[in-house]
C-alpha cells in the first residue's frame, strides 16, 4: 500500500451516525478484529478485549440501559454491530509503570487497536463511530464481562446510509513543529 492510499482511507473515515439495515458478515469483522490484533502494545501486553454484539436486542440493552443521558443516540440502536472494547491490564506495563510514569500505557494500546479495527472496518465499505459516553456497569452486566476488564469505548459498525461531510482540520502549525512544540 503507498503512502497516499492510506491516508485516503483515514481521511474519508468519518463517524457514521445512520446506517442501512443490512447485516455485517462475521468475515468483515473477524477482518477487524485481526487487524486489532496486529496492533502494538505496551511490553507485547495486548491488553485489548473485544466482545463483538450482533444480537439486536442486546444491542438495544446496551443502549437503552448502558448510554448516559444528556446525548441522543438513537442510531446507536439501529447500528447491527456493537462493539464492546475494553482492557484487561497487565501488572507491570499497565498497573505498576504509571506509577512511575503517570502515563496509562493500556489506554494508548486500546486506542492503537481500536483504530486498526476501525479503519480496517472503513477498508471494507463499513461505517463506525465510537461511543465513550456510557456507564460500564450496566454493559458489564448485560455481558457478564468479569470485573478485571475495564471497558473503554463502544463502537458501533455497519454499512453507512450516507456518507458524512469532511470536518474542518487544525492546520498542520496547529498541531506538530520541527524541533519545538506548536504553540
Amino acid at each position: 500500500m503507498e503512502i497516499s492510499e492510506l491516508l485516503e482511507l483515514m481521511d474519508k473515515r468519518r463517524s457514521c451516525r445512520n446506517y442501512l439495515d443490512r447485516e455485517v458478515s462475521k468475515e468483515m469483522l473477524d477482518k477487524c478484529l485481526e487487524a486489532a490484533r496486529l496492533a502494538p502494545s505496551s511490553c507485547n501486553k495486548q491488553p485489548w478485549r473485544f466482545a463483538i454484539v450482533r444480537d439486536q436486542e442486546t444491542r438495544r440493552k446496551i443502549c437503552r440501559e448502558a448510554l448516559l443521558p444528556g446525548i441522543k443516540m438513537p442510531w446507536a440502536e439501529t447500528a447491527p454491530v456493537l462493539v464492546v472494547l475494553g482492557a484487561e491490564p497487565a501488572s507491570v506495563p499497565h498497573k505498576i509503570a504509571p506509577l512511575l510514569s503517570g502515563i496509562k500505557y493500556h489506554l494508548i494500546d486500546i486506542g492503537i487497536a481500536g483504530e486498526h479495527f476501525v479503519l480496517a472496518a472503513e477498508a471494507q465499505g463499513l461505517g463506525s463511530c465510537w461511543i465513550g459516553w456510557f456507564r460500564e456497569k450496566p454493559v458489564k452486566k448485560i455481558l457478564n464481562i468479569p470485573r478485571k476488564v475495564q471497558l473503554l469505548s463502544l463502537i458501533t459498525i455497519g454499512f453507512p446510509a450516507e456518507i458524512s461531510e469532511p470536518r474542518e482540520r487544525l492546520p498542520m502549525d496547529r498541531i506538530a513543529g520541527y524541533d519545538s512544540f506548536p504553540v
